[in-house]
């Protein structure tokens, strides 16, 4: 596809900024070309490829276990932190695959929750249904970027130590999880009261403290009973296993910190999805695509820190039931048909340490 083939813009779109500069999302339009766009040069490549799906999550998970198992009877320190190190990074990937379980069609992908809960999902401790419920209403038009997203909080405009904190809430998360699933899911049970409290509070990824969950209902609320009952069930059996000496206590303490080199990654991920510069106004489309970054620059570190598509997270929010193995391809035809004014351009970024670079001193000019 050729410049000839160029759409183009309407005169509301955006004018182009800095990529330093923080953008006044509030009040932006949107830019009608970009949307038409976006739904028209992809209308191909919205069907999930089954092959691909299974193939990419069972070797990024049979990967991950091997060099799980690989840390803990390494026969030396620097090969148990090689594959600890690996460990990570495959079961990082695996697990993003909870990403995709929230947009696709099940019906597309038949038994692919089932499989991923019971192969990642139970042994890392965050089941679908902690995710399924709860990313959707970030996407939701009239909810981004809210205090109803609760994926969101405008981290640009914190203050400086909102960053650490972030992420040491990714590193107590393996531990977090036991908790909640080895103690307050069974007494949960037996208390209503506490009941109310794990599902509006404990019982979704989130970001935003303030969010609360609703009770599921329908499918969800069948997904959830399995889920959780296999969560508690694991994590009972792990920390009696550990009680009584099965699991010596070093495996166990590996095992952990191996759940939580995925947490951090994750949650350093997290922080360059966005520009986080929404003060808590509603916004048009285009403008929540201004503050969602694309990181489209090709290069072997990006697969690692975004791989499943998510470093086309800005192409994502436009199309989010796209799969994430069509994104690359919708990316190259927006790219080449959408004209240098055009709002598509303005969420690209080159790099990692930029963005975050760009975060950090957003919040030291918040203090």
């Amino acid at each position: 596809m050729t410049k000839s083939l160029a759409l183009k813009v309407h005169d509301d779109a955006p004018a182009a900024a800095p990529a330093s500069a923080r953008i006044k999302l509030s009040g932006v339009p949107d830019d009608r070309a970009m949307l038409r766009a976006a739904a028209e040069l992809t209308r191909d490549l919205h069907a999930p490829n089954p092959r691909i799906y299974w193939t990419d999550m069972l070797l990024s998970a049979g990967i991950g276990y091997a060099a799980l198992a690989a840390t803990i009877f390494a026969p030396s320190a620097l090969l148990a932190v090689l594959a600890g190190a690996v460990a990570v990074l495959a079961l990082y990937r695996a697990s993003l695959f909870i990403h995709e379980l929230t947009h696709v069609k099940h019906a597309l992908l038949p038994n692919f929750r089932l499989g991923w809960n019971l192969l990642v999902g139970i042994p890392i401790l965050v089941p679908s249904f902690t995710y399924e419920g709860v990313h959707n209403l970030h996407h939701a038009r009239t909810r981004y970027g809210t205090v109803e997203d609760p994926e969101y909080l405008p981290l640009a405009l914190m203050k400086p130590w909102t960053l650490p904190v972030f992420l040491l809430a990714a590193v107590l998360m393996p531990v977090a999880m036991l908790v909640r699933f080895a103690v307050l899911a069974p007494l949960s049970a037996v208390f209503p009261k506490l009941r109310r409290v794990v599902v509006a509070k404990y019982s979704g990824l989130k970001i935003n403290p303030a969010f609360e969950r609703r009770a599921p209902e329908g499918e969800l609320r069948t997904q959830w009973f399995w889920q959780e009952l296999g969560a508690s069930v694991f994590s009972i059996a792990l920390l009696a296993l550990l009680a009584t000496g099965v699991i010596p206590l070093r495996d166990f303490g590996i095992y952990l910190a191996v759940i939580a080199g995925v947490a951090v990654i994750n949650q350093v991920r997290t922080l360059v999805a966005h520009l986080w510069e929404n003060d808590g106004e509603p916004l048009t489309v285009t403008a929540q695509y201004l503050d969602s970054v694309n990181v489209p620059t090709p290069g072997f570190f990006a697969y690692l820190w975004a791989p499943i598509g998510l470093r086309y997270h800005a192409l994502h929010h436009l199309l989010p039931s796209l799969p994430y193995h069509a994104l690359n391809e919708a990316h190259r035809r927006l790219s080449d048909a959408l004209e240098e004014a055009s709002a598509y351009h303005k969420a690209n970024y080159p790099t990692l340490r930029g963005l975050m670079h760009r975060l950090a001193a957003s919040t030291m000019g918040a203090r």
